[in-house]
């Protein structure tokens, strides 16, 4: 990502910098109000999803580095006045995951042995010191961003799962040591004194493991991006004081005359002034035949030359080319989209209050009514209540649930990148499906070749093959393909010549044949019946091109080609329908071609001849009307449009961008997995909840036994194994449960 640096309104700058240590939405809020709080700063924003702030400032008064200092005094941190930014963001993203990942391992390690110690080895010489020595650095080391992460969420006035475990892990670490070095402060009292090392190990093992696959999710965000700038190649020629030179991409001004050879990429747009070519467009248009180019055709940046060289001039360059403005508008759309708050942390938002709430209200009313030993009865059933306050339960509630839901998903051909697509995919109501690729097969191919009576012949097929193989049109690998799959040779030529607009002719035997449009037949005197007329005018009212194959005299076959549709998409469609579901069809092809495709598969709605941006703008305008959308698509230029739907789902045969930037990806591209997907989105769901469920069962009867809820009516307080072992069957029932989706229909 380059980094953005322009004079706006002549006296203020506006520079975009990657923010570093932003784990939360609040983290954003937070560094924005500190920029925009900044002297000499007009006006900021932060993007969390690509962890970017950009910052409108006066550069008389403020610097880079004054901007820099005001985010690290609340503790996070700006990348300023380097050459490459991102190069620095990528490596701090890289590091952050690898101190995860070393964190999670060690707590893990560390966590094992204190287990077996607090389960089995009870009796253990010095047991509660090797288990405190092996639990301190677990709690205060490896799981110290707990704590970080809980004190930032405090000072934004928030609470959530970190805020949970910080609690409960630093108050039955600090109560355990307390017990290991005084227990005759218990026995003195008749009480003894347990501790709970085992519990706050775990607990910081457990829930690592699930910071690292978030981490592990996470680490992926900028990669799109990074290949949609890998389209753009690094140097150009260019024609400049009458003589071809190499000059890097950065050095292209508008007017420059740019030359590009067979299989070489665009490097901006620009209207073509000599040569000619076919190229293909795809990565705008998501249409799979390439464009003929000649004098006064537009090109655009990232689109990649076939087999001809041409010279264009150069009009749009930098920030303002097509595929700049695509770059552009996936990173808004990335950005734009509010974080989905995981119902875990909206339940731990209220928790963690509540139970606060309740440990000192226990610690009141054992002072009030505790007779003797009330203070001893306050202080120790206070503290029982944080402590079996366990998150253990809660904090697997979701993460087996997800990672069960997530094999389920791979054993059915649906990858699953994002945990929270398949929290919300069973909420959609709205599917948006791109043509090319995704109900199609995605390149063309013959669908007819129609021999004339008697015509059909090894040398007519040889003959075909052989003018074919000579032209430079894309379609004409379609006819290739299909006679090379015959087992067809093709015959020597004598003559060739390729006709614009037109297609091939050549001569065999001193005899001449055609291959091409309508136009080409007829311009040479060749009859068409009306047979055949019929028959082309029926393929065309199917979205078929067709192709004519002629010698001088007559006709020897029509050849029909098209991109195929895929022989599922028509019951994938039914069974979204079925759903109550809204399916809608967006693509970049003709009109006729898309109400030909939308009538095979049953669709009532679709649009032709649309943008990249019309397909984001049509996702925005179905969320306005409050439908939960879902994008399907398999290019380039679906970008934009699976960036701002609620779930975005690729094609395992598209582009690499597009399952990048895609949360789900179906491996066989083939639709009937999307009504799977929002099947096992809806079976996950229910399997959280119920999770959920079983982890509150444990607090909402435990918390109140601890608290000496009972002891006025039978003289009954919770004894502490009691507590460990409900907390061990919570735990033990979450995985089970979330177990049970592995065996599911969906």
């Amino acid at each position: 990502m380059k980094q953005e640096n322009k004079i706006v309104n002549g006296q203020y700058k506006r520079e975009s910098f990657p923010v570093l240590e932003m784990s939360c939405a609040a983290c954003a809020v937070s560094v924005e109000s500190m920029l925009k709080a900044t002297a000499g700063v007009k006006d900021a924003g932060v993007n969390f999803a690509n962890q970017t702030a950009w910052v409108e400032y006066d550069p008389k008064t403020t610097k880079p580095v004054d901007l820099q200092n005001s985010v690290r005094s609340i503790g996070y941190d700006l990348v300023v006045d380097v050459e490459d930014p991102q190069a620095v963001q990528d490596e701090a993203q890289r590091k952050h995951y690898e101190a995860v990942k070393f964190r999670t391992t060690w707590s893990i390690v560390l966590s094992i042995p204190v287990v077996i110690i607090g389960m089995f080895l009870m009796d253990l010489p010095y047991a509660n010191y090797i288990s405190m020595a092996l639990t301190a650095p677990v709690v205060f080391y490896f799981g110290r961003s707990f704590f970080t992460n809980a004190w930032k969420q405090a000072k934004h006035g928030n609470a959530n799962m970190d805020t949970l475990v910080a609690l409960s892990t630093g108050i039955a670490f600090v109560f355990s040591v307390f017990n290991t070095f005084f227990p005759e402060f218990w026995h003195a009292r008749g009480i003894h004194p347990h501790v709970y090392f085992e519990a706050a190990a775990v607990v910081i093992a457990f829930i690592s493991l699930g910071k690292l696959l978030e981490e592990k999710a996470k680490s992926n965000t900028s990669a799109s991006i990074k290949k949609l700038m890998g389209l753009q190649p690094k140097t150009v020629r260019a024609v400049i004081d009458g003589s071809e030179k190499e000059i890097p991409i950065a050095q292209v001004r508008v007017g420059y005359t740019l030359i590009v050879r067979p299989g070489e990429k665009i490097p901006v747009d620009g209207t073509v002034t000599d040569g000619s070519s076919f190229v293909d467009e795809s990565m705008i248009s998501g249409e799979p035949v390439a464009v003929e180019k000649r004098a006064g055709a537009r090109v655009f940046a990232g689109t990649i030359n076939q087999k001809g060289s041409f010279q264009f001039k150069a009009e749009k360059v930098g920030g303002d080319t097509v595929l700049a403005q695509i770059i552009k508008m996936v990173q808004q759309a990335q950005g734009s989209k509010a974080p989905v708050q995981k119902l875990v942390d909206k339940i731990a938002g209220i928790f963690v209050p509540i139970v606060i709430g309740i440990s000192i209200l226990t610690f009141i009313t054992w002072m009030i009514v505790g007779g003797d030993n009330a203070f001893t009865h306050a202080l120790l059933n206070s503290i029982t209540v944080l402590v079996i306050a366990c998150p253990c339960a809660l904090g697997l509630a979701t993460p087996t649930a997800i990672m069960v839901g997530v094999g389920k998903g791979a054993e059915n051909n649906i990858l699953i990148k994002d945990a929270e697509s398949l929290e919300l995919a069973h909420k959609v109501n709205a599917v948006i499906l791109d043509k090319t690729g995704t109900i199609t097969e995605g390149k063309p191919v013959v669908t007819n070749l129609i021999w004339s009576t008697g015509e059909e012949s090894p040398r007519h097929k040889q003959i075909l093959l052989a003018l074919e193989s000579r032209s430079e049109h894309p379609l004409a690998e379609a006819v290739v393909s299909t006679l090379k799959s015959q087992s067809v040779d093709p015959t020597a030529i004598e003559t060739f010549e390729s006709i614009t607009a037109r297609g091939v002719k050549g001569t065999v035997a001193s005899k001449t044949y055609f291959v091409g449009n309508k136009k080409l037949i007829e311009e040479n005197k060749v009859v068409i019946p009306p047979g055949q007329v019929a028959t082309a005018t029926a393929l065309q009212l199917q979205a078929k091109t067709v192709v004519y194959f002629s010698d001088e005299q007559k006709v020897l076959a029509i050849i029909a080609i098209a991109d195929k549709i895929k022989a599922t998409s028509a019951a994938a469609i039914r069974a979204l329908q079925e759903k109550g579901i809204e399916v809608y069809m967006l693509t970049g092809d003709n009109e006729q071609t898309a109400r030909a495709v939308s009538n095979h598969v049953g669709l009532k709605h679709y649009t032709a001849e649309v943008l990249p941006a019309d397909k984001a703008q049509f996702v925005k305008e179905l969320q306005s009307r409050g439908k939960v959308v879902a994008m399907v698509g398999d290019g380039i230029n679906d970008s934009h449009a699976l960036a701002e739907a609620d779930v975005s789902i690729a094609m395992g045969k598209g582009s690499d961008i597009a399952m990048d930037v895609a949360k789900m990806t179906l491996i066989t591209s083939d639709l009937q997995s999307i009504p799977k997907a929002l099947n096992l989105s809806t079976k996950t769901v229910m399997g959280i909840k119920q999770n959920l469920f079983w982890a509150f069962i444990y607090n909402v009867i435990g918390i109140p036994l601890a608290a000496g809820v009972l002891y006025p009516v039978n003289g009954f307080l919770l004894d502490p194994m009691i507590a460990g072992a409900a907390m061990a069957l919570s735990s033990v029932s979450v995985v089970a449960n979330s177990l049970r989706l592995r065996v599911a229909k969906i």
